[in-house]
């Protein structure tokens, strides 16, 4: 599978099992910003993009290539895109600016340890876990095999699965907690672009629930109605 292997090494991911971690989320009424409204859904905003091409066309499987191939090679570009436009914006998500880690409609996302503990800890530590939890398994050979005639495993597609709630999570937090940032640094089209992007191959790859994606689902039919 191409592209995994320019990733550094990190942890192997435990072989006994496959099973990730549980990423429980909960309704604590908490808004790190305290906004009421939702500067993102204004017009002037939602209707920018870096590109109009046809997404559905650049998600869809094509012909003759394995699913699983596929799932793999874009799981590692969207881990590449994301973990850079978080980078862009780590000076704006602190321990102080956002103790915890929140998303759209006062959701606290709770990250479960090996142990089986929630920890409800702050966003930047929230998503530290996450990335680092996607990069153990990019860089596991029998995970995210890179090489030819290598087998995926069995669970391949329910990994896939979390690492893309994973995914979906980082978004939504910085539509929620850090737009006005990204607003200010100029990024909102491409935001809005991977944004996208990943929720059409989602929708796509039938990767994620309608309670995962609910949240953000008027961005989901705003961004769709320009698109």
């Amino acid at each position: 599978m191409g592209g995994c292997h320019s990733y550094p090494s990190a942890t192997k991911a435990d072989k006994k099992s496959l099973q990730p971690p549980d990423f429980s989320s909960e309704k604590l009424g908490i808004n790190n910003n305290n906004l009421e409204e939702r500067p993102y859904l204004q017009q002037q905003y939602v209707c920018q993009l870096i590109t109009h091409t046809d997404m559905l066309a650049l998600t869809a499987l094509p012909p003759g290539v394995d699913k699983a191939e596929w799932l793999a090679s874009n799981t590692v570009a969207f881990f590449k895109h994301i973990n850079l436009f978080s980078s862009a914006l780590s000076e704006f998500c602190t321990p102080t600016t956002c103790p915890t880690a929140c998303g759209p409609g006062n959701t606290v996302y709770v990250w479960t340890d090996d142990h089986g503990r929630k920890l409800k800890c702050s966003a930047p530590l929230y998503f530290d876990y996450a990335m680092s939890y996607v990069q153990e398994l990019l860089t596991d050979e029998d995970v995210f095999p890179t090489k030819a005639g290598s087998v995926f495993p069995t669970g391949f597609i329910f990994l896939v699965q979390k690492v893309f709630l994973l995914f979906f999570r980082t978004l939504a937090h910085i539509y929620w907690s850090h737009y006005r940032e990204t607003l200010a640094l100029g990024l909102h089209p491409q935001l809005n672009t991977l944004f996208t992007h990943l929720t059409l191959f989602c929708r796509q790859h039938a990767l994620l629930e309608p309670e995962d994606t609910e949240p953000l689902q008027d961005l989901i039919t705003a961004l769709g109605q320009q698109c």
